[in-house]
Formats: structure tokens, sequence, C-alpha cells
């Protein structure tokens, strides 16, 4: 088993290497901080493409790349790397979110903040809890990324929010279930990013980290 070997290697210089470079590929895979650039600009794919990309399948991958090498990341200085690098990460998309137009750039953006609260998650050791966010950011956002499609699709492609108003009565289902995924993603009690946010607060509040951390997800 690798994990077996993993543990029995823990401390080499060898392993110290391949973690680094593992550490490294899920950065550039998950879009972390210098690497961030590509994932708002992979935007122009078709919308259902975006949906199944951007959820559950390719900026994920890096995540769980980081589940399974899990043990590297424990009492080393590359878990207190890659919190400040996914802290980083959660601050800039926020950040540029709130300046941006495009729709679908936004909800990119949001899915890089959701990647950095993985990130920074599984980084101080709670590698479990971070495959369970994964599992429900997925579901609410690919809601999200549908929605959008049908939105941007009845608005004659465009994509610009200023372009959109007055879309509860025009459509007022897309909008609803919009809304609901939107919900989900801010964490609205009873709903699917509820669970995993909320549990991650209260592990994160029980936990012996540092207040830099502590405040990081506050």
């Amino acid at each position: 088993n690798y994990i077996f070997y993993l543990d029995m290697m823990n401390k080499s210089f060898e392993m110290m290497i391949i973690g680094s470079l593992v550490m490294l590929a899920a950065m550039t895979k998950s879009a972390q901080i210098p690497f961030s650039s590509w994932l708002p600009a992979a935007m122009a794919a078709p919308t259902p493409v975006s949906a199944l990309v951007h959820s559950s399948t390719l900026v994920t991958a890096g995540v769980y790349l980081l589940i399974r090498f899990n043990i590297l990341l424990v009492d080393s200085f590359m878990g207190q790397f890659l919190l400040l690098i996914s802290g980083l990460t959660m601050f800039m998309a926020g950040l540029g979110a709130n300046f941006e137009f495009d729709l679908k750039k936004i909800i990119a953006l949001s899915t890089l903040s959701q990647l950095g609260l993985m990130m920074s998650i599984l980084s101080i050791g709670f590698y479990k809890l971070a495959f369970f966010h994964l599992l429900t950011h997925a579901l609410f956002k690919a809601l999200l990324f549908m929605c959008a499609g049908v939105i941007i699709h009845n608005t004659k492609n465009a994509q610009d929010i200023r372009f959109m108003g007055s879309l509860s009565m025009s459509m007022p289902l897309t909008c609803s279930c919009f809304n609901i995924a939107n919900l989900a993603l801010c964490g609205m009690p009873f709903l699917a990013g509820f669970y995993s946010k909320d549990l991650i607060l209260k592990v994160v509040m029980l936990s012996y980290i540092k207040f830099f951390s502590f405040f990081l997800f506050f």
C-alpha cells in the first residue's frame, strides 16, 4: 500500500522533494496563486462544459490529489505554505468577483474561492472535511452554471450582468433554481453548502491552530 511507504519515508529528503512537486502540481491544477489566471479565462468554453469541469472534475483534481497525499502535509512546512497560498487565493478571488461583470467569470471566481477554502482546511490536516466540502460544492456549483447558461442563452448570448434585468419575471423557474444554488453557496441553513461550511467552522473553532489561521476562516 502506498500509504505505508508515504508514512515510512515521511521525513526523508527524497519524500520532501516529491511532496513539494506533488503540491506544486496540485496548486497548478486547482488554480491557486500564482497559477490562478487560467480559471476565469477558461470561461470561454460552452456553459455545460463549464458546469461539469468547474464543479466536480477538472479544478477539483488538484484538491483530490492532495487529499490522497495528505500525510505529506502534516507537521511540515508544505502545510503552512499551502495555508498561506490558499488564504491569499480566497481573498484574491473574493475581491476580484466584486469588480467583475461577466456572469460566468463571477461564478468561476466563486469556484476559485471555494478551492482556496478546500486547500486551506486540507493544509491544517482535515482532509475528510475537504473531501466532504468538495462533494457538496459540486452539487450547487453545477446548478449555478446550468442556470447561468439558460440565462445567457435567453438573453441572446449576453454575459454582462449590466444588460440583465427583470429576469425573475421573464424566467421565474430558472431564477428560483439560481437563487437556491446561490443560497447554498452562501451557507444557508439546511442547504448543501451549510453542512460542510458549518462543520469546517466548528472544527476550526475547536482546534489548536494559530490565530492567523483562525482569523482566515472568519
